[in-house]
């Protein structure tokens, strides 16, 4: 069974999100973009609360913005889905998490090192260029059972 219900819309929006965010930190950088994506799908818990589909999650808008970047700006994120990339979303739907981002919820990338806490949620560890956060122990259970 997979971890959120989906379409083939779906996959192909999380595929393209997932370039937009991290294709310059390859495959691996990918899945954990996806990993977040799909994890906040999951969560029903702090910003996360009522949103449950891949759509949702993507155009999500936190404090007047999209809670992406690649939403915002717009960049690559317009572009087709790849075969890669598809395979990659899918692989997230159905099944993949991976440390650092297993129970993330937020991610980016800093000017500098990763600060321990983003929000106050606490740095779980970086991949590349990203850092990721996941909620503070006890805050969250949702995503870790998701």
């Amino acid at each position: 069974m997979p971890r959120v219900q989906y379409r083939s819309s779906d996959v192909d929006l999380m595929a393209r999100m997932m370039r937009a965010e991290a294709e310059g930190e390859g495959l691996q950088g990918m899945l954990y973009v996806g990993n977040v994506i799909v994890n906040r799908a999951v969560a029903d818990c702090l910003d996360f609360k009522n949103v449950r589909t891949i759509p949702e999650v993507v155009y999500q808008v936190q404090g007047g913005n999209y809670s992406f970047e690649a939403v915002q700006k717009g960049n690559v994120f317009y572009q087709r889905a790849r075969d890669a990339e598809r395979r990659l979303a899918k692989r997230n739907l159905e099944s993949w998490r991976e440390h650092p981002a297993k129970y993330a919820l937020w991610y980016f990338n800093p000017s500098a090192a990763c600060p321990p806490t983003w929000y106050d949620q606490p740095f779980t560890g970086q991949f590349k260029n990203h850092c990721f956060y996941e909620p503070i122990a006890g805050t969250c259970e949702s995503v870790y059972s998701g």
